[in-house]
């Protein structure tokens, strides 16, 4: 059994929470609130994450706002599990749990749930076009394939009984049970349908837009956040900054950002409305500020040309989901730290300046990681998703007897690991989940254009 390391505390500096919105305090608590509000989470794909050094996700973007609204700070303590967060709340730990805590007899009887109550259902995920189903009747002798021992497969056998038999089912357990392999695996028509929650299929929608997630198979799950049985007044305060129209504003934008917005963007499909010139014989428009920084870190030029066309095919204007911006997604945050303000990363110079310093740093943190031919490609997953998912990668490699200094097969390996629960909850991780299928394809998307503009433009 993987061990459990103590909570991660993470620290909201309340002037930085006010700077990011510009808001002021617009509600006044019914009960005096604390100076530092300590907030339990687990990590999660949607409601608490970390990608590129920002902590981001759902819940923690609606509790970021309860705080700004009451003007308090908060620190967060990040537990393992469902079991361990509630004994934090339990012991006095945490002040609430801003995650989603379903709303059942066994939890009630734990927890006092508070603020905006979300509601999911299972779904069935099959292929869009020729072949959908529209009726749970229509799964009768058809093959549906869920993870073993999990709520979907309870689901799927309940519905075979409902239905009269007939439903063909198939469990898997491990990586081939994750969303992102059984999902991807019905957008390649490899499977006909799995079942998940319907936010997790909505939230993967975007990355397989080839699937269908219409058709309900199960009833609505019910679930908010919660506070101590004894917290009744902490519980008002949430209650009335949710029932709040600003509040119940930023949690509409917030869910269409991380369940209904595209992930991209994609480098084949970007539009520019005013696409510089790109001069014969060159890569892009660009080129002679990528041999200008290339020069300054000692790197290949054509390499930081391949890192902008793959990040956002070379459009200076490109601005992903999660906030990047630029020629070259850097993150605000993390130009900042480099000297460069926001506004100034739709500027191509800036973007590549900011982008150069950001690989060299990645080059001295995986400097003793890896060899010379091998580090490329860590600093070039730490480049997509954070080299704190990367180190983690390579703690679990070691741990599970893979080669730590390999990529292929070996650290890659691992970071695909990285999305599923039983190892970015693994004692050696500390930066919890990652969608782990963006980083290894994005070293190999990187590195097949660099080998493509070495054998067709001159140094």
């Amino acid at each position: 059994m993987r061990g459990l390391i103590p909570s991660l505390v993470l620290v909201l500096v309340l002037a930085v929470a006010l700077s990011c919105c510009g808001r002021k305090a617009k509600v006044e608590p019914q009960h005096r609130l604390p100076d530092t509000l300590v907030v339990g989470t687990i990590y999660s794909p949607t409601g608490f994450f970390i990608l590129k050094g920002d902590t981001m996700g759902y819940d923690y973007d609606r509790i970021c706002d309860f705080a700004r609204s009451y003007g308090i700070a908060l620190s967060f303590k990040v537990a393992r599990s469902m079991p361990d967060l509630l004994k934090m709340l339990e012991k006095k730990q945490v002040d609430v749990l801003a995650c989603e805590i379903p709303v059942t007899a066994e939890y009630k009887s734990r927890v006092l749930h508070c603020g905006a109550v979300n509601e999911t259902h299972q779904v069935l995920v099959q292929h869009s076009g020729e072949g959908m189903i529209y009726d749970v009747t229509q799964l009768i002798g058809r093959e549906v394939y869920v993870e073993k021992g999990s709520k979907y497969e309870s689901r799927l056998r309940n519905l075979d009984n409902e239905v009269g038999g007939g439903i063909i089912v198939h469990t898997v357990e491990g990586e081939k049970a994750l969303p992102t392999e059984l999902i991807q695996r019905v957008s390649k028509r490899e499977i006909d349908f799995t079942i998940f929650d319907s936010d997790i299929a909505q939230m993967n929608l975007f990355y397989y837009d080839s699937i269908n997630i219409q058709l309900r198979v199960g009833f609505e799950q019910r679930s908010s956040w919660a506070v101590a049985k004894r917290n009744q007044w902490l519980a008002d305060s949430i209650n009335l900054w949710a029932a709040s129209s600003n509040a119940q504003e930023y949690s509409k934008q917030a869910l269409k950002h991380y369940f209904e917005m595209n992930r991209g963007p994609k480098p084949d499909s970007i539009k520019v409305d005013t696409p510089a010139v790109t001069p014969p014989g060159a890569i892009s428009p660009y080129d002679p500020i990528f041999k200008q920084y290339a020069k300054e870190i000692g790197w290949d030029w054509r390499m930081l040309a391949a890192i902008a066309y793959s990040e956002s095919s070379f459009n200076p204007n490109a601005t992903s989901w999660m906030g990047a911006r630029g020629l070259m997604q850097v993150m605000p945050r993390t130009a900042k730290s480099f000297g460069a303000k926001e506004n100034e990363l739709d500027n191509p110079e800036v973007s590549v300046r900011v982008a150069s310093k950001i690989l060299k740093q990645l080059e001295g943190i995986m400097r003793s990681k890896a060899g010379a031919a091998e580090r490329i490609k860590f600093i070039l997953a730490s480049y997509n998703a954070g080299s704190g998912h990367v180190t983690d990668a390579i703690a679990l490699a070691r741990k599970n007897e893979l080669d730590p200094r390999v990529w292929d097969e070996n650290v890659e390996q691992a970071m695909l690991w990285k999305m599923d629960p039983e190892y970015y909850n693994d004692s050696v991780c500390n930066n919890g989940y990652c969608r782990g299928t963006e980083p290894v394809d994005y070293v190999v998307k990187v590195l097949n254009r660099y080998e493509y503009y070495k054998k067709n433009f001159k140094k």
